[in-house]
């Protein structure tokens, strides 16, 4: 380094400028502000790559409703979803119990268009394998949620719904108080016949499942079914470990039933997957879609605000009543 250059080097770090001191809280503020800039410019820059992302996706198609129209056949198909489990006696074992009032259902699914065609199971054994579609979505529901509710398990009378806090208050739910179809008061159905049968190992198994899985309409998993969803999702699956099925299996019908009660927000979902992940729905792990992160409440919430600028999306959810 020439002479010259490397005095004038050393006469600037001499200079008062750096022996001035820089006050503590100046420090610490300039500190924070650099750490929010920066925060601002990264979420900056993923939202400008994630709306780049989606308009690619949207390119695809020939419009945005065309887009979406796609994604929601992935979610619903119009065929439906099928699982591997029958019917048999379930439906009349329902009746029976006082779970089930058949003159409520009748009064209720009276068309083709809200489960009547489902009727039929209560009628004695039947062959009928356990689908969901647009049309029996409701019917499924409350099916299942008088399966869930009227069955003896551990998960009801000895989980969170029925002990501490809760223990003089489990008629409250919207999934035990809000029971009307019975006819039996529902905490007279409490947890109170056995349905299905199972061993220890089995109750522990669909508790350790149910604490896994959540659906948008609450912040509690199914193992805590305070609400009609999560009451039908434990009625499947105890039913599901009880004829066997591998928890793969049981994750893939809930994620599909999930998607019929549920729709608009499995098809933000979807996208986000498609975007965030690069995974088509069709790839997408149904126990990682099902977990808290992405199905509870709040992982709805976080998945809704990221795509919530995606063309020819509507706003559109599923309730917790009859």
């Amino acid at each position: 380094m020439p002479k010259k250059r490397k005095f004038k080097i050393k006469k600037l770090f001499k200079s008062k400028f750096f022996k001035t001191s820089i006050p503590l809280y100046l420090a610490i503020s300039l500190i924070i502000n650099s750490v929010a800039v920066t925060g601002l410019l990264e979420y900056y820059f993923m939202r400008k790559y994630f709306e780049k992302q989606i308009q690619k996706l949207i390119q695809q198609n020939k419009n945005p409703e065309e887009f979406i129209a796609e994604i929601t056949r992935q979610i619903t198909p119009s065929e439906g979803y099928t699982t591997s489990i029958k019917w048999e006696d379930l439906g009349q074992k329902l009746i029976e119990s006082g779970a089930i009032d058949k003159a409520k259902y009748e009064e209720i699914f009276n068309s083709n268009t809200n489960g009547k065609q489902e009727m039929d199971i209560f009628n004695g054994n039947s062959n009928k394998k356990i689908s969901i579609n647009e049309n029996n979505s409701r019917f499924i529901v409350n099916t299942l949620w008088a399966l869930g509710l009227v069955n003896k398990s551990k998960v009801l009378s000895e989980g969170v719904m029925n002990t501490g806090e809760y223990a003089d208050k489990t008629g409250n739910f919207a999934s035990t108080g809000g029971w009307t179809l019975g006819a039996k008061d529902s905490m007279q159905l409490y947890s109170s016949q056995e349905i299905i049968p199972f061993t220890d190992k089995q109750q522990d198994l669909v508790k350790r499942i149910a604490e896994n899985i959540y659906r948008p309409c609450c912040g509690n998993h199914t193992a805590f079914p305070d609400c009609n969803h999560g009451m039908a999702a434990l009625g499947y699956i105890e039913l599901a470990v009880s004829k066997g099925l591998s928890e793969k299996q049981i994750h893939k019908d809930l994620l599909a039933f999930n998607s019929f009660w549920f729709p608009q927000n499995y098809v933000e979902m979807a996208i986000y997957f498609q975007k965030e992940k690069n995974i088509s729905w069709d790839k997408v792990d149904a126990k990682l879609a099902l977990s808290q992160e992405y199905s509870s409440a709040q992982g709805a919430k976080k998945v809704k605000q990221a795509v919530q600028n995606v063309p020819g999306l509507q706003t559109k959810g599923g309730g917790c009543g009859v």
